[in-house]
């Protein structure tokens, strides 16, 4: 279960703040006001600040706005529009004042600004507040993105990394794989030892098998019910079906009771499917060719995996 929304007000943890400029004293000033509260690092032009905030992911960026090569407004749009940095909150400290400048800013993106030559109580409110609503805007975004029961990622954020994730392997001529995973008899299990039991049967398989990824790119959802989905970026069918193994490893090693199993013990089905991506075919494609593969493990007489794609590779487990 998620827990409450903490009072962040109160207690706030350390943040990271980018800090652009291509002025040193400004920056020194910076790392002065805010160094011993948060962790402060800095970029002295607009690529290097894009780079960092593609890599470091910081809390909030703290962004001058006239600057050689690429401008502060130009750096600001280039965040918004990408997905992964989109959600990061951008101040502008900036000493143009007129409206019209003022307008820019608000145009390309940011949070809020504040003029040169900087007050420091007001910049480190304004600073204090959007990592506040930074916070409470993130753990709201995982509330929502998280199946309440076993804390994975849940079918509607998956979706959407499949999407993203099938549109970087394209572009990088990666595989992709995709594992669908079933939990063999539980509705025998829930008839026989209860809703309860079934949901803690739920959480303990979806710890097992999340212990087994490695990789941040990799996503473990629940899709529904006593089905989970793997989503392995990068993967091609022998490393997926590598996956498939330590996966139905972890759960036979609990070693949870299943009167209703031949095996005595619960276990997992599943279907192993691995694509180039390209224009024409998609992650829907690959979804559905893993679930055909589990459907055949099924057929198989449970508790163990199939595999398809464009590479040859073993059927059996």
């Amino acid at each position: 279960m998620n827990p409450p929304l903490a009072d962040t007000a109160t207690c706030p943890p350390r943040a990271r703040l980018l800090v652009v400029d291509d002025q040193p004293a400004n920056i020194r000033l910076m790392h002065a006001l805010f160094g011993e509260q948060h962790e402060v690092f800095m970029a002295t032009d607009g690529l290097q600040a894009l780079a960092l905030c593609a890599s470091a992911m910081p809390d909030l960026v703290l962004l001058d706005v006239d600057m050689p090569g690429m401008d502060g407004l130009s750096v600001c749009r280039q965040l918004r529009a990408a997905p992964e940095t989109c959600a990061i909150p951008v101040i502008f400290v900036t000493g143009s004042h007129g409206v019209a400048d003022e307008s820019a800013c608000w145009d390309a993106g940011c949070v809020d600004f504040v003029n040169k030559p900087v007050n420091a109580r007001t910049l480190r409110n304004r600073v204090d507040a959007h990592l506040l609503l930074k916070r409470q805007a993130d753990q709201l975004r995982t509330l929502a993105f998280t199946d309440g029961l076993t804390g994975l990622t849940n079918r509607r954020h998956f979706e959407d990394r499949l999407q993203r994730a099938w549109s970087s392997c394209m572009r990088d001529a990666r595989p992709c794989a995709a594992l669908m995973i079933d939990i063999d008899w539980f509705k025998r299990y829930n008839d026989r030892y209860g809703h309860q039991a079934g949901d803690a049967c739920l959480r303990r398989v979806a710890g097992a098998m999340a212990e087994q990824l490695r990789r941040p790119e990799d996503v473990l959802a629940r899709y529904g019910g006593e089905e989970f989905v793997c989503l392995l970026p990068g993967t091609g069918l022998a490393g997926a079906q590598r996956v498939a193994q330590a996966l139905d490893a972890a759960v036979r090693s609990c070693a949870m009771p299943h009167a209703g199993a031949d095996s005595g013990i619960v276990s997992i089905s599943i279907g192993v499917a691995a694509m180039q991506p390209r224009q024409t075919n998609s992650g829907q494609a690959l979804l559905a060719q893993a679930d055909a593969q589990l459907y055949a493990a099924k057929s198989a007489g449970r508790g163990c995996w199939r595999a398809a794609g464009d590479e040859a590779a073993p059927a059996e487990a």
